[in-house]
């Protein structure tokens, strides 16, 4: 229809021309036990796989992470799988709660600790990843709020930012707590994006480093 967008998952995620799946991390990263942006975390997982690609979901919540202290949290059980998994990705998904105008703090500690460098050959594992943003929040106003975080990634780690991100507020959930159509709709487009930027850029030839 004139005016109105239709979304062609089939079309969005082409395997065509791809050497092989993309393979996605999915970080979900809210404490909350009934959190938003594990919702999306879960129908971007469900998305993906049906596209034919690989996802890996992550839940903070069920990892348990500790706040971020340059020393003993590199010894916690998660963290070798969190380092992995985002290291030996295509791209990774940012499934974030916004809060006070930013990124809730235990997504913050997650890429502290992961993006750190140090003794016995540690390197930040976010070097040159696709990175996208799907974020819950309350009002419409904080859409902008992971700007910050975007451009610190794209700055620390040359990770490509995909443009295309998803800002939830309270106006895009239905009564029984479901996403609406139109979030479906932008999430699935957003995912789109991702997949033809990690097939793109699968054949690059540089690999960044600790540089300005």
């Amino acid at each position: 229809m004139q005016g109105q967008l239709v979304f062609n998952q089939r079309a969005r995620f082409p395997m065509s021309h791809v050497s092989r799946p993309s393979n996605i991390t999915i970080l979900s990263c809210s404490l909350d036990p009934e959190s938003r942006s594990r919702i999306m975390a879960r129908e971007a997982e469900r998305l993906i796989k049906e596209g034919g690609h690989e996802p890996k979901l992550l839940d903070l919540r069920d990892l348990g992470l500790p706040s971020f202290d340059n020393s003993d949290c590199y010894n916690h059980p998660a963290f070798a799988g969190l380092h992995a998994a985002i290291r030996d990705s295509d791209g990774v998904l940012l499934c974030v709660p916004i809060y006070n105008w930013s990124i809730g703090s235990a997504a913050k500690g997650l890429m502290e600790a992961t993006g750190a460098t140090g003794e016995g050959g540690r390197l930040s594992a976010w070097f040159d990843k696709v990175v996208t943003f799907a974020c819950a929040g309350g009002l419409p106003h904080s859409y902008m709020a992971y700007g910050p975080t975007a451009m610190s990634l794209m700055l620390d780690f040359k990770c490509i930012i995909n443009p295309y991100a998803v800002y939830a507020s309270t106006r895009d959930w239905l009564q029984n707590g479901a996403m609406s159509q139109s979030l479906r709709d932008r999430l699935d487009k957003t995912l789109a994006v991702k997949i033809e930027l990690t097939r793109l850029l699968r054949a690059r030839t540089y690999r960044s480093g600790w540089e300005v």
